[in-house]
């Protein structure tokens, strides 16, 4: 599995960002995938996830109605829609993948990750 994220940038407060997560060498259909991020100075927090059958999202509470996450099955492709970004918001962003239902895991069960994509968001 091999996992390359992109659309990272500098942006001022209130902009927006897509981020791409693209996806390769899957093996099954079931697993979610999510974004997760790392301040400096910070621990690695999941920020969204999204299962692939079924559509299922996820979002922690200080980006709901900021972010919004999707996919494109075809090209195993997973996007993270951010507006309205907020200085808070800069991190290093990384996508991630899991065998498995629904998008509820643990943080560890996550096996594969990307190299992550920096977002600075200017006050």
């Amino acid at each position: 599995v091999h996992l390359v994220e992109s659309g990272g940038g500098l942006v001022q407060a209130g902009g927006s960002l897509r981020l791409s997560c693209a996806g390769s060498g899957f093996v099954f259909d079931d697993y979610a995938v999510g974004w997760f991020r790392q301040a400096p100075g910070k621990e690695r927090e999941g920020v969204s996830y999204i299962h692939s059958t079924d559509g299922s999202t996820k979002y922690i509470d200080s980006v709901k109605g900021r972010f919004t996450i999707s996919r494109d099955s075809d090209t195993l492709t997973v996007y993270l829609q951010m507006n309205n970004l907020k200085p808070e918001d800069t991190a290093v962003y990384y996508c991630a993948m899991v065998y498995g239902h629904g998008v509820d895991h643990e943080f560890e069960e996550y096996d594969y990750w990307g190299q992550g994509t920096q977002v600075t968001v200017s006050s």
